[in-house]
C-alpha cells in the first residue's frame, strides 16, 4: 500500500525540507519509489537539495495547479546515484510571477490533493512525501487530512515549543492516524535522551528522532543530501529512525 507522509512545521527555519530530502534518499536506498512534492509555493527551495537550480526547472507544481499540465509531467527524476529505488521531485516554481500569483490568488487545494493521488498511481509510488508550507492554511490542512503519517519538525526553543503544540492539536482535531515529532538542531549541551523524553511528555506524542546541531550540515549549506555525504554520521542514524517509522505503517 502506498503511504502519504506530510512533513510539517509551525514556522520556517526548522529544517523541514532538509529532513524531507534526506528521508527520501534513505527510502530510495532501500529500493522504494518515492515522490516528493514541494507545496511551499510561496518560498520554494527543496529542489536545491536535489541539485537543481531554479532556472533548471522546466515544469513545476504551478503548471499543474494553474495551467492544466498533468502532475506526473511536472515530476523530475532526482534519484541518487546507485540507489535501487527512485525519487521523483515535483518542484514549485521559482519564477517571481508565479510566486506572486500564488500570494494574490491562491489555488484550488482540492485539486492539489487530487494531484497527490494521481502522482501515486501514475508513478507507482511506495511513499509520497509532502513538504508543506510552514504554519496552517487550507492547503496545509488538506495535506494533513489525507496523510497516513504527519511528521512535525521543531527546534528546541520557546517559539517552536508553543507553535508545535498548536500544530499537534490541529492534527489531532483532524484525526490524523499517525503523528510523530522530530526535534532538529539540538545543541550539544542538551542531553538527547532527556530532550526526547521531555518533548514526548509535553505533547503526548512519540518523538521519532532528535537530530543534533551539526557543523557538517552547516558546512554543506544545502549543497546536497546529508545522508549521502555522511552515511556513517550519528545524524544519519537518527534519520534512519524516521524511515523505520514510515516502513512500519
Amino acid at each position: 500500500m502506498s503511504r502519504i507522509v506530510s512533513v510539517h512545521s509551525f514556522r520556517g527555519g526548522t529544517g523541514k525540507s532538509n529532513t524531507t530530502a534526506n528521508v527520501a534518499a534513505l527510502l530510495a536506498a532501500e529500493g522504494k519509489r518515492v515522490g516528493v512534492v514541494d507545496t511551499d509555493i510561496q518560498s520554494p527551495g527543496i529542489h536545491i537539495l536535489f541539485g537543481l537550480a531554479g532556472d533548471q526547472i522546466q515544469t513545476s507544481l504551478n503548471d499543474y495547479l494553474w495551467h492544466g499540465c498533468p502532475i506526473q509531467e511536472t515530476a523530475v527524476v532526482v534519484t541518487p546515484d546507485r540507489a535501487p529505488g527512485a525519487v521523483f521531485l515535483v518542484p514549485a516554481s521559482t519564477k517571481p510571477g508565479e510566486i506572486t500569483r500564488a500570494l494574490r490568488e491562491g489555488y484550488d487545494a482540492k485539486r492539489l490533493t487530487r494531484g497527490f493521488r494521481n502522482l501515486i498511481d501514475t508513478l507507482d509510488l511506495d511513499v509520497l512525501l509532502i513538504d508543506t508550507h510552514p504554519g496552517l492554511n487550507e492547503e496545509t490542512l488538506l495535506s494533513l487530512v489525507i496523510a497516513h503519517l504527519v511528521i512535525v519538525v521543531m527546534r528546541p526553543d520557546k517559539q517552536d515549543y508553543e507553535g508545535t503544540g498548536i500544530a499537534i492539536k490541529v492534527a489531532r482535531s483532524l484525526n490524523v492516524p499517525n503523528l510523530l515529532i522530530v526535534v532538529n538542531k539540538s545543541p550539544a549541551t542538551l542531553d538527547a535522551a532527556a530532550l526526547k523524553n521531555r518533548v514526548s511528555e509535553i505533547y503526548g506524542c512519540e518523538v521519532a528522532a532528535v537530530l543534533p546541531h551539526s557543523d557538517e550540515m552547516m558546512n554543506l549549506a544545502s549543497g546536497g543530501i546529508f545522508v549521502l555525504r555522511y552515511p556513517d554520521h550519528s545524524m544519519t542514524g537518527q534519520l534512519r529512525e524516521i524511515v523505520n517509522r514510515i516502513n512500519d505503517l
